[in-house]
């Protein structure tokens, strides 16, 4: 049993989704305080400018430019506008402003988007908010968005409720027909527990078609369910 000197005790009443989100606020800050790129691509503890950056090229290389018939839908990247959820400090960012023409990103953290900023300074189609954790309100009047993207978030997000509300937001902001990209936790074998902002809740692959079902996606294709890098493609209904 967790106890309260490790934040959580299993007696003590449900966690509130305000205080979750506060709680993934104040953790994602600290890390990033500590070292933003180790938590954000924990394959090594330095990273160099190159060395970080040319990861998130990796990322869009092998996620992105291998479907851009999905993704473009015979769009000229140049004139799409796309979104990233969770950008932590712009490694993948950065590398998808390289592609598209304009560049919309949130983070909870504001540690985070301060270090994606610095790090997108001088890319005129890029603009980074710290969000509440939950919503695109952030955004404003900005719909329409030709695909949005999220690599390596939602396994650390511990409320359901959350990443439902993100799915949903995100099928407010773009246009019918664009695909919503992005992975969730998919070994549902694994213990997770509220308040914990690093090991996220999972899906089986039931419930990740009933999610994009529900908000209004057609879930066209998935793998990886059952893994931790469960990859799902949700398509906005016409």
């Amino acid at each position: 049993m967790y106890t309260r000197a490790n934040g959580y005790n299993e007696d003590s009443p449900p966690m509130t989704l305000d205080e979750q989100l506060r709680k993934m606020q104040r953790d994602w800050d600290d890390r990033a305080k500590e070292n933003a790129r180790y938590y954000v691509n924990t394959e090594r503890d330095q990273w160099t400018d190159d060395e970080f950056f040319q990861s998130g090229r990796r990322t869009v290389q092998e996620e992105v430019l291998t479907d851009m018939i999905n993704i473009c839908q015979g769009k000229d990247p140049g004139e799409m506008k796309v979104l990233e959820i969770g950008c932590g400090a712009g490694r993948v960012t950065r590398a998808l402003s390289d592609v598209f023409g304009q560049v919309r990103a949130v983070d909870v953290s504001g540690e985070m988007v301060r270090q994606a900023s610095a790090a997108l300074a001088g890319r005129p189609g890029v603009r980074v908010f710290q969000n509440n954790g939950t919503d695109l309100s952030v955004l404003g009047a900005e719909t329409d968005f030709d695909f949005a993207f999220s690599s390596i978030v939602f396994q650390h997000i511990p409320s359901r409720e959350v990443i439902e509300k993100y799915v949903s937001e995100v099928h407010r902001v773009l246009r019918p027909g664009a695909l919503f990209k992005f992975q969730v936790q998919g070994d549902c074998s694994i213990a997770t527990r509220p308040d914990d902002t690093w090991l996220g809740v999972p899906f089986s692959d039931e419930q990740a078609v009933d999610m994009a079902e529900r908000h209004g996606f057609e879930p066209r294709h998935r793998h990886g369910a059952g893994q931790q890098y469960f990859w799902l493609w949700y398509f906005k209904k016409p």
